[in-house]
């Protein structure tokens, strides 16, 4: 099943029924076949996964792709997410999704950052937003020129914001072992941009 095919599923078969049903009970009808439980799990959580992938891969298509991959292989083995272990959904399921886009990430070097990247802030002045734009891309270069474990902790704990335990639980790491990582991410970042906000400063002065 192609992405015409998990379109499909989405827009056709999503029925109010399945929209009161917790997560935990669609993808118990999904392992029993069901295409209106899947297409409500996909509609309910879509955005969510595929923001995580496009920070990953700063390209819509790339982002697009991991996502619906993400999706069809939960849909042809329903039985990975093991009910008997109460794993919350989205937590099992960022696991899946974080491992594809490094699979994607190993493949594809060096990161570049789209053209169409949302980071300006559409209440700011055309200045403000260019100088905004600049600092973000830059911060988003450096982002991706992290080790991916650290790379993966920030992206977690800082932009799709859940928990540092849910963050640990992803990666499969003690709570520890995560604080660390963001530490360790956080004070690279600084270190490399440090300068280049000290010289940018200077020339707005020269």
């Amino acid at each position: 099943m192609g992405y015409a095919g998990l379109a499909t599923i989405m827009e056709r078969n999503r029925v109010p029924h399945w929209k009161e049903q917790e997560d935990h009970a669609l993808l118990l009808a999904i392992q029993d076949g069901s295409h209106p439980a899947f297409a409500e799990l996909v509609a309910r959580h879509s955005t969510r996964f595929y923001r995580l992938a496009f920070r990953y891969t700063a390209e819509r298509t790339s982002a697009e792709d991991i996502t619906q991959m993400a999706f069809l292989k939960l849909w042809e083995k329903p039985t990975m997410w093991d009910a008997t272990r109460n794993n919350q959904f989205t937590t099992w399921f960022y696991r899946i999704v974080a491992n594809l886009c490094l699979d994607w990430q190993k493949k594809k070097k060096p990161l570049t950052l789209a053209e169409d990247y949302p980071v300006a802030d559409h209440t700011a002045s055309q200045e403000e937003q260019l100088a905004m734009t600049q600092e973000q891309r830059l911060l988003e270069a450096e982002i991706a020129d992290l080790p991916e474990r650290q790379r993966t902790a920030l992206n977690l704990c800082f932009y799709e914001g859940v928990s540092n335990q849910e963050a640990a639980d992803i990666m499969g790491i003690n709570l520890k072992a995560l604080q660390s990582l963001v530490m360790r991410a956080k004070t690279r970042l600084k270190e490399r941009l440090q300068p280049t906000i000290h010289n940018e400063a200077m020339e707005k002065t020269a």
